[in-house]
């Protein structure tokens, strides 16, 4: 069990990678359908470790996987604007004006304002769900999961200039 975790949890990362970090880049030079194909991946992929990790009963999977679904549906949105955030970066960050700068640090304390209030919303839900130890659980791998994604970008994101 501990295997599959692990390999699960590799998958999650690289394809959460691909993404958040060069969906945007990709695209640029691939038709629409193929970007719809590498979130269904990403998307696929984080269900399962979820799944492995959560070991819910058939009871708890009815009531969790529907509010689930809408969860991940809106920290997409918010993973979208993060990536376009991450591009702006890009074009900017030789070069970052004090008011690029200002603007893109705005974004950031949004985002991450938006997704603890995302957090904050779906809680109630997962608590109807779940008990109080599978929803800490739930948080706990959604936490480990973002973790993951800001350190392998933190390492590839260069400081400004």
């Amino acid at each position: 069990m501990k295997d599959i975790r692990k390999r699960t949890r590799i998958a999650v990362l690289v394809v959460g990678l691909i993404a958040i970090g060069v969906a945007p880049a990709l695209a640029q030079d691939k038709p629409a359908d193929n970007m719809q194909i590498v979130r269904e991946k990403v998307r696929a992929d984080k269900k399962l470790f979820v799944a492995a990790n959560m070991e819910l009963n058939e009871t708890e999977a009815k009531a969790f996987w529907p509010i689930y679904e809408k969860y991940q549906d809106e920290l997409f949105l918010l993973r979208s604007r993060t990536a376009k955030l991450i591009n702006d970066y890009a074009k900017a960050f030789k070069d970052m004006s004090e008011k690029e700068a200002k603007v893109l640090l705005d974004e950031v304390m949004t985002i991450e304002s938006l997704g603890l209030k995302l957090r904050k919303t779906y809680l109630p839900k997962f608590r109807q769900a779940l008990s109080e130890k599978k929803a800490a659980r739930y948080y706990q791998i959604e936490n480990k999961i973002q973790a993951a994604l800001y350190y392998e970008l933190a390492k590839e994101i260069p400081l400004v200039q």
